[in-house]
């Protein structure tokens, strides 16, 4: 039986100034998800990280590109197009400024709602249909969160030593969420992820 293939892609800024951001949290979680796997993203491909693995009884791809946020459709396009990867064999970890912190939510479909890497997803795709593993990171003056921080600023900032703790305790449920996606499909994922609030 021939592999299905799957591009679990995180979205974030390279170098070591961004890091521990807020914006970065799509690497933060493509990185433990591969560590958990006893894999390492150090192999570079069309300006990006990335490594390729047998897991869940598919082919995986995971890729944090390099091109930073605003670019990223660009790099992730040439896996899609090169590896020919069906939309909904799609999984795109990112940040989430309408959610608060923690959150988590597995949707497909839609628009940007104003997160530029996920812009220039749709327009380098050419479609919306690929699935979206958001994570919560609040926004600036709302629910107490700094509320003299602009947007900008906030989430290019460091973590707080509290959403560090939060995000460690979603890594297992996470790490869980995409296996199930590769496996079962997303609405099994939906099921296991959606219902953290």
């Amino acid at each position: 039986m021939v592999e299905e293939t799957f591009l679990i892609v995180g979205l974030g800024n390279p170098g070591p100034n961004y890091e521990a951001t807020r914006h970065n949290v799509g690497f933060l979680i493509v990185d433990e998800l591969a560590q958990r796997s006893g894999l390492s993203i150090d192999s570079a491909k069309w300006e990006s990280l990335f490594c390729r693995a047998s897991l869940w009884g598919a082919r995986v791809y995971l890729v944090k590109p390099q091109t930073f946020m605003n670019l990223s459709g660009k790099a992730v396009a040439r896996f899609v197009d090169f590896f020919k990867i069906a939309p909904d064999h799609i999984l795109v970890i990112h940040d989430d400024l309408d959610m608060h912190s923690g959150r988590l939510k597995l949707v497909s479909g839609g628009g940007p709602g104003g997160h530029n890497g996920i812009r220039s997803l749709i327009q380098c795709l050419g479609s919306k249909e690929f699935f979206r593993l958001k994570y919560g990171i609040g926004k600036p003056g709302q629910n107490g969160v700094h509320a003299e921080m602009p947007v900008e600023r906030y989430v290019l900032a460091q973590f707080s030593g509290e959403e560090r703790e939060l995000l460690q305790e979603r890594m297992p449920l996470l790490v869980d969420g995409i296996e199930t996606f590769v496996k079962s499909g997303s609405q099994q994922a939906m099921n296991i992820l959606n219902v953290v609030k």
